[in-house]
């Protein structure tokens, strides 16, 4: 296998790219695509990008019994064997990326600076065998985000919802692109990777950092960034491990990247045994933080974790020194750069974030780089200007080494194992992906201080020598003497078993009026109507007036949804009271977001065993009169208060008979086993 092609001795020497040696070879004798590589050879890379014992999944618990991602997903159609074309002019090379009309817009124009120098100094240098390369065009029209330039008249025409798919066609078949570079949308991404499958053609990337879209087993997808995975395990070690945080917020765009990105952080928390406490979002284009703040500040965070892009992360650093939060603040690599530096000015001090590479190296091809990039587009390459200059480069010696062949581009994509850019040092496992170790970037008196930052809880005596080596695990899991005592199992968590705990901001009490409660289950209306409901509202005439809201259960599903909804936001329900298991199940998902406890009918342990703080289960068999009644007793003691209300119910104490066990069952009923959906 290659360790780097700018090392070998071969005959490509004058193919559009620049040697280890910093030569370039006579044009005239360039032999493009005469010696192609075959399919990659089988490797074993483990673990799966690097990741830690302590960071996988089960690792305390058990060994699994299969891995998945570390050998490659070695192409094996007969793509290779289509001769390659005669008369060419041009060597054309698909660009798809947001470059108008976008949010994206400033991300996109700069990694096509990127691509489009080393296109021109590859042409420069005689492009392919004297033929030129082009860059073909085309724009990644993101309409999940279209509301942000064009507000609520945005452009509606169903193209715009296909255009990944539409123009990774024209990519390949108008064109006739022989690989495709980009694009930022994780979205964007994965359609055009779809298209790719069936015509066979690679899409090499630089921006995007949605770990799912090389787990997709599609072998045609090559990046030179390291994706959320790798991001979020060097941040939650640093963060767990090294400073020793317990308590971390996160706060991140309402978008497909920020969803995903915070995913692999989350799982880390909860490995390292600090799960995240409280998660906000913030919609693209928002200037206002102000209310999420507050609600991380009254939940007592120790840290931040932000995953958004420079500008939002400059207004939400000037917004928590206004409210006086001390917080340390970490972020996810689009979070750092000169954009958020020069708008958060003093705010942004001691905040950190994860980075591909060290931009404030020394290095000679480093600095030329710069040199030459600033020449050419007047502002200095930041990170999706670099990384597409890098990965163009790699794409560009591809085809030179394969020939205009796409199976055979891809074969040379997915040989590579390391390679020198003008960023730095990668390194490439088996899913054609860099996993190379990250850097953490500290700002520091208005500029950012970098150092390297591994994933790993115990740092090798060798790893200050050579740090861009993926750490190898011990054959037997460093847990499993702790798993065992003689021939007994323990188990390495107990979940639950204490009960939960609200830990979130305190909750407003409703207003003077009648309390609404929702009664949510089959024929929701006729138990409303039942005699026993009827008196006991007429004997809280004189007393506190109760309102009962049915919603029936045993109609369409989404209607049903709707008016819960409707009840718990906009009629302020302070409980709800669910008849049955099914209707238990939605009633709990909703009363995570709404923060109303539930009073659940139902002999399903499930429900209790969700570490949810806002249900309390009574035996399927109960009356729905009796649940009202716990609840109207509660209410005496707690006041027209949701969160109180659970307090109460929580407590263990007596309510109208009925006391409840901390994990929210009640103690008569704590025996009933789960029950299968």
């Amino acid at each position: 296998m290659r360790k780097g092609w700018w090392s070998a001795a071969c005959v490509l020497v004058a193919c559009a790219v620049t040697l280890a040696s910093g030569q370039t070879a006579d044009k005239q004798s360039c032999a493009c695509g005469a010696h192609p590589p075959g399919p990659p050879k089988d490797r074993v890379v483990e673990p799966y990008a690097g990741e830690p014992a302590d960071l996988s999944p089960y690792e305390k618990f058990t060994k699994p019994y299969d891995l998945n991602y570390i050998h490659p997903n070695i192409y094996s159609g007969a793509g290779r064997d289509i001769p390659e074309p005669k008369n060419l002019k041009e060597v054309r090379i698909g660009f798809f990326g947001p470059i108008e009309h976008s949010p994206e817009l400033l991300f996109g124009q700069r990694m096509l600076h990127g691509a489009q120098l080393a296109v021109e100094e590859a042409n420069a240098r005689g492009g392919y065998g004297g033929k030129p390369f082009k860059l073909m065009l085309h724009n990644d029209y993101d309409n999940w985000q279209a509301t942000t330039v064009y507000g609520p008249d945005r452009p509606t025409d169903p193209s715009i919802w296909g255009s990944p798919s539409d123009e990774t066609v024209k990519m390949v078949y108008d064109d006739q692109d022989w690989a495709i570079f980009g694009s930022i949308s994780s979205e964007s991404t994965h359609i055009a990777l779809r298209v790719a499958l069936k015509a066979e053609i690679p899409i090499v990337n630089s921006a995007s950092t949605d770990p799912t879209i090389p787990e997709t087993y599609i072998p045609w997808f090559f990046t030179d960034l390291q994706d959320d995975r790798v991001q979020c395990l060097t941040l939650a070690r640093h963060i767990f491990t090294q400073l020793g945080l317990k308590r971390v917020a996160l706060l991140r765009v309402n978008s497909r990247y920020g969803r995903f990105g915070v995913l692999k952080f989350r799982d880390a928390s909860r490995r390292l045994g600090h799960p995240v406490i409280l998660e906000q979002k913030f919609m693209p284009g928002d200037t206002d933080f102000t209310r999420e703040l507050g609600i991380i500040q009254d939940s007592r965070a120790d840290a931040i974790v932000i995953w958004g892009d420079e500008v939002p992360t400059a207004n939400i650093l000037k917004q928590m020194q206004a409210l006086g939060m001390k917080q340390r603040v970490f972020g996810s690599y689009r979070t750092l750069g000169p954009d958020m530096l020069s708008a958060a000015g003093p705010a942004a001090e001691n905040f950190e974030a994860v980075f591909p590479y060290d931009p404030t190296r020394k290095d000679a091809k480093w600095i030329d780089f710069n040199q030459r990039f600033e020449a050419r587009f007047h502002e200095p390459p930041e990170q999706f200007a670099s990384l597409a200059y890098d990965a163009m480069n790699i794409l560009l010696h591809a085809i030179c080494e394969a020939g205009l062949n796409r199976a055979r581009i891809h074969d040379a994509l997915a040989d590579l194992e390391q390679y020198d850019g003008v960023t730095g040092h990668m390194v490439f496992d088996p899913n054609q992906k860099n996993v190379a170790p990250m850097y953490l970037g500290t700002v520091h008196n208005g500029s950012v201080r970098y150092k390297r930052a591994t994933m790993e809880k115990d740092q090798p005596a060798q790893a200050a020598a050579s740090p861009n080596t993926i750490p190898a695990r011990a054959p037997e899991s460093i847990a499993t003497s702790a798993l065992t005592h003689g021939t007994t199992r323990i188990p390495y968590a107990r979940v639950g078993e204490d009960g939960v705990r609200y830990e979130g901001p305190a909750r407003p009490s409703l207003p003077p009026g009648p309390l609404p409660v929702v009664v949510f289950g089959p024929h929701a209306q006729d138990a409303v109507g039942s005699d026993a409901m009827q008196e006991l509202l007429a004997g809280t005439k004189n007393q506190v007036a109760w309102e009962l809201l049915p919603v029936a259960s045993d109609q369409n599903w989404g209607a049903a949804s709707t008016q819960l909804v409707h009840a718990l936001w906009d009629q302020r329900a302070l409980a709800i009271i669910a008849l049955d298991r099914n209707s238990a199940h939605l009633a709990e998902q909703l009363s995570l977001k709404a923060f109303v406890p539930v009073v659940a009918l139902s002999d399903d342990a499930a429900l209790t065993s969700t570490n949810i703080a806002w249900i309390f289960r009574l035996p399927a068999a109960t009356p729905p009169a009796e649940a009202l009644r716990v609840l109207q007793a509660a209410e005496a003691r707690s006041g027209p208060n949701a969160q109180r209300l659970r307090d109460v119910l929580s407590s263990g104490d007596e309510v109208a008979g009925v006391a409840f066990l901390p994990t929210g069952v009640s103690r008569t009923h704590s025996h009933a086993t789960p029950q299968r959906p």
